[in-house]
């Protein structure tokens, strides 16, 4: 393998310089020691043959030193670190071995030494050729630095390299990757050495950077430009139509496909299941990934991810456990998708099962498990969760401390809450909202108010969640003239549309205030239909202010959004009795019995070292029903014995 890259890259201008160069290269080739470093398998027999070149001075070959760096570097029993320190101790290295340790490094998770030892070879006597600055480019892709990648292009531009192809379609990945777009289009239409790979490389760049219009734009050209599209090609325009959810024209693609006969591998074939699944197209999505012969870990996470968007997880959880073998992204993938579907307790469940497995949760697991405690209330395992993160060494990214936030927040710790969001170095407007609902929940108004102004002092865009959070604040602090004015800069300077939950907020505002015929005004001439939230606000406003007449057109309403809610039966029932009217309340309950409606027992749950449990009223379905109960009536006990005590005390004091 050594002897092909080494041939392929020492090419000479001249015969007769390429003569002269072919027989010192064969004289070192022909070498025994060289036919040792070719069976060379461990480093340790390496540097055997290494002390072996410096006792017979075959060291100071630069062709023979170059194959040492080269097994360091790219060998199955590749070391960085000693290739490095060969390298930098050779008198005088030739460019293919400068080349081959940046590479190295450019493939490994150290891509920043490449900078360094490409900095050691300016100062060096070889000259760095094309092979040097794509690698190079890599790493500056792989770091990101675009920044030190344009003072390498310089470099290149210098050397007259840029007009070969390697070294341009390297360049374009950077510029794409992390570099300005518009200049990243730039060096594209102004290049006159473009072949498909560079059309490729921008389009898919494009796509990943979130732009399918432009990289659709760019397939168009390259067709008007009469250059046939392959399969990648093909990759960039299925992926953009499905970030744009066009299904009719992804149609087309895949039609294009099968007409002209492009091959259908297996990222090909991922792109096309991602886009139908994404259009909802779900059908097409699964005869393709049952199509697919050889599936890939994409393959399968994609219709994990898929399906279990849809809200078929029970699907989605088959497909999990037919995979035979798993990292974290499907793990993250169901996960994801029972905290979507609102199925904590399932989330939870398989992030017990991962804890079991041999993958290590990452940080996109841990938000996906901080959203299910929040979901349930689950503050044992939200702190454990937290206690994770600060173990491992997470960096608390915007993410993770939003989600930290919005947990501690649901789960009765806002001073933990509010804590935390004060250690982030970095929010964004979902931050906030987390903050803002948060405080508005343990009524805390005006410190929310506050949150909200001091976000749109930074320039932060609020969302419809923030001013659900800044409504619900006024409502509880019965600020309602904040209330109105908020409502109303909604659409008038933030263009946001108000939903039904903005609507509920506002009526149970108006409500408490006491403003019952301009809460049921709003309602009236809402414009959308109002849901059972809604009028629920109103009904209760009028049980609060004692107005029979519109507590019962509210009530009306509500039983004809949902005649089998026992709920609103109770409820109505309660207002006529809290009215006196006993006979009317006896008839709603005659109503109820009529309609075959039954009263809903009311759930409740406590969390018990990190387990939820759920239970209703004269509940026996758990296993350990009679210790419970037993406990139970201990405590109602205790509770009456010092119900007497009291009352002694009390009766005794003058």
């Amino acid at each position: 393998m050594l002897s092909r890259i080494l041939s392929s890259h020492f090419r000479c201008s001249s015969l007769g310089k390429c003569l002269n160069f072919k027989t010192a290269q064969l004289s070192v080739l022909s070498h025994p020691i060289i036919s040792l470093l070719e069976r060379c398998q461990t480093l340790a027999q390496l540097k055997q043959i290494q002390t072996q070149m410096v006792l017979s001075g075959l060291i100071s070959e630069s062709l023979a030193a170059s194959r040492l760096v080269a097994f360091c570097a790219i060998s199955d029993s590749a070391d960085l670190d000693y290739g490095s320190l060969l390298l930098l101790n050779l008198k005088n290295p030739n460019i293919f071995s400068w080349n081959v340790a940046i590479r190295g490094f450019s493939d490994s998770a150290r891509p920043k030494e490449s900078i360094f030892l490409y900095k050691r070879l300016l100062r060096s006597t070889a000259q760095p050729d094309n092979f040097t600055y794509p690698f190079l480019f890599k790493a500056c892709t792989k770091i990101p630095d675009f920044g030190t990648g344009v003072l390498v292009f310089g470099h290149a531009l210098q050397l007259g390299l840029c007009a070969d192809l390697f070294v341009f379609n390297s360049l374009i990945r950077l510029f794409v990757a992390c570099g300005p777009l518009a200049d990243a289009r730039k060096l594209f239409d102004e290049s006159c050495v473009r072949d498909l790979v560079s059309w490729n490389t921008l389009i898919n760049g494009l796509v990943q950077r979130g732009n399918p219009e432009e990289a659709l734009d760019l397939v168009k050209r390259m067709e008007e430009e009469g250059i046939f599209p392959d399969n990648v090609t093909m990759i960039g325009a299925i992926s953009s139509c499905a970030q744009l959810q066009a299904l009719e024209l992804g149609s087309k693609f895949h039609h294009f496909m099968v007409e002209n006969g492009l091959e259908f591998t297996v990222p090909l074939t991922n792109a096309l299941i991602d886009m139908y699944m994404k259009c909802g197209s779900l059908e097409r999505a699964c005869s393709l990934f049952d199509a697919l012969k050889n599936k890939s870990m994409v393959s399968w996470t994609t219709m994990i991810m898929g399906l279990a968007k849809f809200g078929f997880l029970d699907v989605s959880r088959r497909l999990f456990d037919e995979m035979q073998e798993k990292d974290v992204i499907p793990w993250n993938a169901l996960l994801a998708g029972y905290v979507q579907s609102r199925q904590a307790k399932d989330a939870v469940a398989l992030f017990l099962e991962m804890q079991a497995s041999s993958v290590e949760p990452d940080e996109i697991t841990l938000v996906s498990l901080l959203s299910a405690c929040s979901q349930l209330g689950a503050l044992e395992m939200g702190m454990w969760a937290h206690q994770y993160v600060n173990k491992r060494k997470f960096s608390l990214s915007v993410a993770l401390g939003t989600a930290l936030v919005d947990m501690y927040a649901k789960c009765g710790n806002i001073e933990k809450a509010s804590f935390i969001f004060g250690e982030m170095l970095e929010k964004n407007a979902l931050t906030w909202t987390a903050m803002i609902c948060g405080l508005a929940n343990h009524g805390h108004a005006l410190e929310a108010i506050r949150h909200f102004q001091r976000m749109m002092e930074i320039g932060l865009q609020p969302d419809e969640i923030t001013f659900i959070g800044v409504l619900s604040a006024c409502c509880h602090g019965g600020l309602f003239h904040e209330g109105r004015m908020f409502f109303s800069q909604m659409t008038s300077v933030y263009k946001l549309k108000p939903n039904l939950k903005h609507y509920s907020c506002m009526v149970d505002l108006l409500g408490r205030a006491g403003l019952l015929h301009e809460a049921e005004e709003m309602v009236k001439t809402m414009p959308i239909e109002p849901d059972a939230i809604v009028w629920g606000a109103l009904f209760f406003a009028c049980r609060l202010h004692r107005n029979t007449a519109m507590g019962l057109r509210a009530a009306t309403r509500l039983l004809e959004l949902d005649p089998s809610d026992s709920g609103i039966y109770v409820l109505l029932s309660n207002l006529y009795v809290e009215e006196n009217m006993r006979d009317e309340a006896d008839q709603v309950w005659a109503l109820m019995k009529e309609r075959g409606v039954e009263k809903t027992p009311g759930c409740s749950s406590i969390e018990v070292n990190g387990v939820v449990y759920e239970f209703i009223v004269s509940d026996r379905s758990h296993t350990r029903y009679e210790d419970i109960y037993t406990c139970l009536k201990l405590l109602y006990e205790q509770m009456r014995h010092f119900e007497k005590l009291l009352s002694i005390s009390l009766d005794d004091m003058p």
